[in-house]
């Protein structure tokens, strides 16, 4: 059973407004559920005395208040001043809390357009695959930071290809890993590549795609070692298990 929250009764009569994404947040409830489902988002924009202010005669939490204005006094950490409202609240477990801490610490020397990724990864590891392919297509559409490695946006492509191809969306998958071998140059987007490949296009032009390049000659042998090796492995699948384990094999390409 899970364990109940008490919320916070305090509803303020003059919302705080986060300009960076134009919301307004009523609540202490609201202002943990942006922190804790943007931590991507969090910079110096949130950590302000407008903020501090807002808390303590909105929502009348004065303690609160004075913690937070004395971190910004001190020149405190962003990741530390978010901390601070979060287990003020009440709302999350201890492990909750570490996480959250492990993933501020991991952003923390990050770049926008890597916490931009990093938003892209974990929608996609969790399985939401149309707000994940959104992230990336935003990445790609907006104008290239200069700053970063040059495979980092190739790792992009190959982000989007993995996301079309859970999706079934095979010939999308195939342009992206494409894309992004060209940027890339690594070998295990050609294994992707031509999986995609095989699973939208005729025997033939699969067959000419192979003869046309010596690389994707060899690829193709080593994925037909790794489908055969699975195969091996569990002889006596059901047809919806074996299917269930090509799944797995591209997922992990």
């Amino acid at each position: 059973m899970g364990s109940l929250i008490l919320c916070y009764k305090k509803h303020a009569e003059h919302p705080y407004e986060i300009t960076r994404i134009r919301r307004r947040i009523y609540t202490m409830e609201e202002l943990c559920y942006y922190l804790c489902n943007n931590l991507y988002l969090v910079d110096y924009t949130i950590m302000n005395d407008k903020l501090c202010q807002w808390v303590d005669k909105e929502l009348g939490l004065e303690k609160l208040a004075e913690q937070l204005k004395e971190l910004l006094a001190n020149n405190d950490s962003i990741e530390k001043f978010v901390l601070c409202i979060l287990e003020d609240s009440k709302i999350y477990t201890d492990s909750e809390l570490i996480h959250i801490t492990n993933v501020l610490e991991k952003l923390k020397n990050l770049k926008d357009v890597e916490r931009q990724k990093f938003k892209g990864d974990n929608l996609l590891e969790s399985g939401e695959l149309e707000p994940a392919i959104l992230v990336y297509q935003s990445i790609l559409r907006e104008e290239k930071d200069e700053t970063v490695d040059r495979k980092f946006y190739g790792r992009i492509y190959g982000c989007l290809g993995a996301a079309y191809g859970r999706a079934m969306l095979y010939e999308e998958a195939a342009k992206m890993y494409e894309a992004a071998y060209d940027v890339c140059r690594e070998y295990s987007m050609v294994i992707a590549y031509l999986y995609a490949c095989s699973r939208f296009m005729s025997n033939k032009e699969y067959r000419e795609i192979i003869d046309s390049n010596a690389v994707f000659a060899r690829a193709d042998s080593e994925l037909e070692e790794r489908k055969k090796a699975i195969l091996e492995a569990q002889p006596y699948h059901s047809f919806g298990n074996q299917l269930t384990e090509w799944k797995k094999l591209y997922r992990r390409m």
